[in-house]
């Protein structure tokens, strides 16, 4: 089974949601991030955002974990029905990456893949490249980041 046979063009689906608290906010900044609007409460004040907010690369990192469990997800269910599920690999990289506004402590993002296109590629028979649209918004329905990105499927 092909992406392409699961999901139509531009379909969206829902791929679930990540609660940012300020403890989890502090520990990614502190380890990949750490500038003072994502790692300290205090001095964040002082900046354009007005206080502590989650690192872009955060909200983009708890995308690629949302949609890991909801594929593990689906996956289940196609082989409920007897299906197989496509063997999705790595993706070979993304674009138009934006970080739309602010995620600060006690915002829920919910996040959501759709469908974009798929096409073989020539030098591997049977793998195909697949295009999503990844994106994700907040407990108020405001846009908070977006990105396409490449998927490697395979036989």
């Amino acid at each position: 089974m092909r992406m392409s046979e699961l999901y139509a063009v531009g379909q969206k689906a829902e791929i679930g949601s990540y609660t940012f608290t300020e403890e989890n906010i502090i520990r990614f900044a502190t380890r990949h991030d750490p500038q003072r609007f994502h790692v300290d409460k205090e001095a964040a004040k002082d900046t354009l955002f007005g206080g502590l907010c989650a690192s872009g690369w955060h909200t983009t990192a708890a995308w690629m974990r949302t949609f890991l469990a909801f594929w593990q997800k689906q996956s289940v269910i196609l082989a409920e029905k007897g299906l197989t599920a496509p063997k999705l690999g790595p993706s070979p990289g993304f674009q138009k990456l934006q970080w739309l506004r602010p995620v600060f402590a006690g915002d829920v993002v919910t996040y959501s893949v759709a469908f974009l296109s798929s096409r073989p590629l020539a030098s591997r028979p049977g793998w195909h490249l697949n295009t999503i649209l990844c994106e994700g918004v907040n407990q108020n329905g405001d846009p908070v980041m977006r990105f396409e990105s490449g998927v490697l499927e395979f036989d």
